[in-house]
């Protein structure tokens, strides 16, 4: 989550740009899509093929009537759905609540964007949730069905910390967690190693290197992680890391990774300047070399988005403010994404 006050000068600079024709040239595809799910908000898509048919894990945003703040604390939510779709533009089927925040024995508040993954014949289902101390954690659920319902652990993931799980099974079958945000996703106050409440944003450091996204290899039996978490270091093109300072690009939240042609594409949020950027390597470890924006600002404060391949085409799911136009009231989508021939990702202007 990001600064309100920031954000707010953000999209009003966006909306005037559009309002004079900027942002309807060469889209990717020729109107925007519709929400996915109109009966109630969702945000935050993780979107998988499991069997042939896609599964979306959003976020399920609600009206708690907590005071906005830049920390994020009116994003209150409190359980999960499950979507599926036998086709990109079929039928969308609510499966009901896979896991509810009460089922948690751990948990505090705030249910924030979920992922999910398919391995030893079980569903796993990842979750940022604050805990006890309100110290936001990542847990697991377990289920022998992709909808769920989803049974908790006990306990958090073992040194697992902030927000944003992203799961990433390679072709080898080894299988890599990306997660990170800054401000509300108290990223931030990790930078020592140790949680320091006191660090609220990392602002003020504009000419040292931003703070990274994490990745670490999960253990085989997917509940634990197997090695110490590392940095995703992001790269300019002259191998130099980027900077605090550079809005347009820094990583903010929102990791995604997914692989095309041998390589690996490390997707993120920009977070206060509200792009969606890219990263490549020939390694799920990294570095990254950063290649570019590839959406631009959606309506809202947040942008979240996931990656997938679809019987021979790529799409990307991702959230906006069309039904409700509040920040913390979303809707869910899906549009095409598209590929130069260098595989460089085509930019959407939605």
């Amino acid at each position: 989550m990001i600064s309100y006050n920031r954000k707010l000068i953000s999209i009003l600079a966006w909306a005037s740009f559009s309002a004079v024709g900027g942002v309807c040239q060469n889209t990717t595809t020729p109107a925007s899509p519709k929400p996915l799910v109109t009966d109630l908000y969702t945000a935050d898509p993780s979107a998988h093929v499991f069997n042939g048919k896609i599964y979306i894990y959003p976020s399920h945003d609600i009206e708690a009537n907590v005071p906005q703040d830049d920390e994020g604390g009116h994003f209150d939510m409190r359980d999960y759905h499950v979507y599926s779709m036998d086709k990109i533009d079929g039928k969308v089927t609510d499966h009901g609540v896979a896991l509810d925040i009460k089922d948690v024995p751990w948990a505090g508040r705030q249910m924030w964007a979920p992922d999910a993954a398919y391995k030893n014949d079980t569903y796993y289902l990842y979750f940022p949730v604050k805990d006890k101390q309100d110290v936001f954690r990542i847990g697991v659920a377990t289920s022998k069905s992709p909808t769920g319902p989803f049974k908790a652990e006990p306990a958090p993931i073992p040194g697992s910390f902030s927000i944003d799980p992203a799961v990433f099974t390679d072709t080898d079958g080894t299988t890599y967690m990306y997660f990170g945000g800054i401000w509300g996703g108290q990223l931030q106050r990790w930078h020592t190693g140790e949680y320091n409440a006191s660090l609220k944003t990392d602002l003020g450091k504009d000419n040292e290197p931003a703070l990274s996204a994490k990745v670490v290899r999960m253990s085989n039996d997917m509940l634990t992680f197997a090695e110490p978490v590392r940095d995703v270091q992001i790269l300019d093109k002259n191998g130099k890391p980027l900077l605090a300072g550079d809005h347009d690009r820094r990583f903010f939240e929102g990791a995604w990774m997914h692989k095309y042609q041998g390589r690996y594409y490390f997707s993120y949020s920009t977070g206060d300047t509200h792009f969606l950027a890219y990263a490549t390597s020939d390694s799920p470890y990294g570095p990254f070399t950063y290649q570019g924006t590839f959406m631009e600002p959606v309506t809202g404060w947040t942008t979240h988005h996931s990656i997938i391949e679809f019987k021979g085409r790529w799409y990307i799911f991702y959230h906006d403010v069309e039904r409700s136009g509040k920040t913390h009231l979303r809707n869910i989508k899906v549009w095409e994404l598209k590929r130069k021939p260098d595989g460089s990702l085509e930019l959407i202007k939605p």
